[in-house]
């Protein structure tokens, strides 16, 4: 099924935050947050258990348990086990998420794409999400450049056991889609070429952004909408790691156009990532009740199409990117 069969809006909610990400946040203002995006019409729900060592699960389980489950759709992930046992959050070896959840929950964390492990993944995300089902299931950061060339020996490894039991699930009904969940376009690219199995769709983290979406519309976006499935385009306006001085620059040249047009960075961001075809939806995270709102408002910001326009003609945007209304 494809991911615009699924996904009940083009606006979605990101939990990465929940899982105490950069901070340690309040259970009250986790709870309002998520109560936020309820009401203000946000019915798709994003989670891992890598975030905060299932805390943001946990936590969107409990704000989620009086809503009907019928009436929103969840992902979350697997590839990565939550343990009972504690570890040295500081010790973790995970290279630019390294100390992104440093606040999180100190349950040890270990990679592993079987089909035993994906099957308990799923069945410990019920209980922390407190639900009968998942709709859809990602396989998570199968290659992280922190990796290096080992990525490839993760896949393989997704590929015998993860992606296999996925492609039964859907098919047997238990879950409507998966695919994966990455911050880069490779892996997406290789599972696209191989015959068997079938993916869905894709979360793609951090490349398919106002700074960042060169490489992705090489192949990646074209091959996508040839097979009719689509992509969810994670954090469309933030990266984890810290900004090099050319995304400073970019950053600083596009926020100049922005003003003087009067629009928000964030519109900017997120009506671009939109206006791609093969997107189908964008989750922005949020950890306060108050950026739900401005998310909400950025869809609806009329941007002028002299502000695309001006990004196109100073460079500011890949020649090949689709822009709002034609730009």
């Amino acid at each position: 099924m494809a991911l615009k069969d699924i996904l009940p809006s083009k606006l979605g909610f990101g939990a990465a935050p929940l899982g105490n990400m950069f901070r340690d946040i309040p259970e009250a203002e986790a709870q309002a947050t998520v109560e936020a995006a309820w009401n203000n019409g946000i019915r798709y729900f994003d989670n891992a258990p890598f975030y905060g060592a299932g805390l943001a699960e946990i936590r969107m389980g409990e704000a989620l348990a009086d809503k009907p489950r019928g009436d929103y759709v969840i992902s979350t992930k697997v590839g990565r086990l939550i343990l009972d046992e504690i570890e040295d959050v500081s010790a973790r070896d995970l290279g630019e998420k390294g100390d992104v959840f440093r606040y999180g929950r100190p349950n040890r964390i270990v990679n592993d794409y079987s089909e035993d492990a994906t099957l308990r993944s799923i069945e410990d995300s019920l209980k922390r999400l407190r639900t009968d089902h998942i709709d859809i299931v990602w396989v998570h950061d199968v290659a992280q450049d922190f990796y290096g060339d080992a990525w490839l020996g993760m896949f393989e490894s997704a590929r015998k056991g993860a992606f296999k039991v996925l492609d039964r699930l859907r098919d047997e009904g238990v879950i409507k889609g998966w695919g994966l969940g990455v911050n880069r376009v490779e892996p997406i690219e290789l599972l696209l070429e191989l015959d068997e199995p079938r993916p869905d769709g894709f979360l793609l983290a951090g490349r398919y952004t106002l700074l960042d979406h060169d490489r992705a519309l090489q192949r990646l976006m074209p091959m996508v909408a040839e097979r009719g499935l689509g992509i969810v385009a994670g954090g469309p306006n933030f990266e984890y790691a810290p900004a090099t001085p050319e995304i400073l620059a970019k950053v600083a040249a596009i926020k100049a156009l922005a003003d003087v047009h009067g629009i928000s960075m964030k519109a900017a961001g997120l009506q671009f990532a939109l206006a791609n075809p093969a997107v189908a939806a964008v989750i922005p995270g949020a950890s306060r009740p108050g950026r739900i709102a401005e998310d909400t408002a950025a869809l609806a910001e009329q941007v002028p199409k002299d502000f695309w326009r001006e990004l196109r003609k100073a460079g500011l945007v890949n020649p090949l990117a689709p822009l709002p209304g034609g730009a």
